[in-house]
């Protein structure tokens, strides 16, 4: 059983009280879940046709059918091989993957902007949301992810996508010389992956306090292009799959106050934790308690971190 070094245990400690229960979990493998395409079929007819394999499916989240859990033990890659999957009637998710999309509401008919979009999961997500109305401008820079990125959206039919292979902040700039402005931007953005351990436990291995300083100037730099691209009373979702607040509260914190944006609450069907007011000396806004740290005990899931913000203008 792999252990966490020494100094991610005392971090780790500092932030949770529970930290024994956080371990717990944490060496346990998540559910399966996964999310029904509503652009393909409905959550009712997905359900009925798994449950026909003899498959144990609930619903963990009041309001969002579409979200499932598979109960029943599977086999090994049975998940990815059936025909609903290869058909894209249900795309493979982990449950707290969805929620970014959910903090963000993308509506039809709005232009959305999705800045590190590989694989696809939340960017197939917010086309069914919008109903394949409007347009998402999906972004990522490595080649290979983007094969994956594009084949996902095949598969799930969605078609109001338009896909660009670009550095991120390179991306940002060449947009904000056109002046296209945006209703809403993803920004779920390349972290350390703390939150990720219960799928890969050999982030406890690879943890390193210097890759997540490097990590959060990086955050930074590509949050502060993206902002620049954001309509009056636009929103973005800022979210990781991590827990260091160096790269979630530190970063927030810094867009607050060299940018014109404001702290919006979010309502997730999971238990949030509020976000941190102070980390190492360092004192952040207080309306960043309005984020939502998603830890593995609370919902058994993997970790997030969500923050919502507004700009002013």
């Amino acid at each position: 059983m792999l252990q966490p070094k020494p100094l991610f245990e005392q971090r780790m400690q500092k932030l949770l009280g529970d930290y024994e229960k956080w371990l717990e979990f944490s060496r346990k493998e998540p559910p399966n879940s996964i999310r029904c395409n509503t652009l393909k079929i409905s959550p009712e007819e997905l359900k009925a046709r798994l449950e026909k394999k003899g498959w144990k499916i609930s619903q963990p989240f009041p309001g969002y059918p579409e979200a499932m859990v598979i109960e029943s033990e599977l086999n090994p890659g049975e998940l990815g091989k059936t025909p609903e999957h290869l058909l894209g009637y249900y795309y493979v998710q982990e449950l707290s993957s969805m929620l970014p999309a959910l903090a963000l509401e993308p509506k039809p008919g709005e232009l959305v902007l999705d800045l590190c979009a590989a694989p696809g999961s939340k960017t197939t997500q917010m086309a069914a949301m919008m109903n394949n109305s409007g347009t998402i401008i999906a972004n990522d820079k490595n080649i290979g992810r983007m094969i994956v990125l594009v084949s996902n959206f095949e598969r799930c039919g969605c078609t109001n996508i338009i896909v660009t292979r670009n550095d991120a902040v390179q991306l940002c700039q060449k947009l904000a010389k056109t002046n296209i402005k945006f209703d809403k931007i993803l920004l779920d953005l390349p972290c350390s992956g703390e939150g990720t351990i219960r799928s890969s436990p050999k982030t406890f291995l690879m943890w390193n306090i210097k890759m997540i300083h490097k990590l959060g100037r990086l955050q930074r730099k590509i949050a502060s292009s993206a902002v620049q691209l954001l309509k009056p009373d636009g929103t973005i979702v800022y979210s990781t799959c991590t827990h260091a607040p160096e790269e979630n509260e530190e970063v927030i914190d810094f867009l607050i106050n060299r940018f014109n944006l404001k702290m919006e609450e979010i309502k997730l069907p999971v238990k949030c934790r509020p976000g941190l007011q102070e980390w190492d000396g360092e004192k952040f806004e207080n309306s960043i308690s309005s984020a939502c740290r998603i830890y593995p005990q609370d919902n058994d899931t993997e970790g997030f971190f969500v923050a919502k913000l507004r700009r002013k203008d």
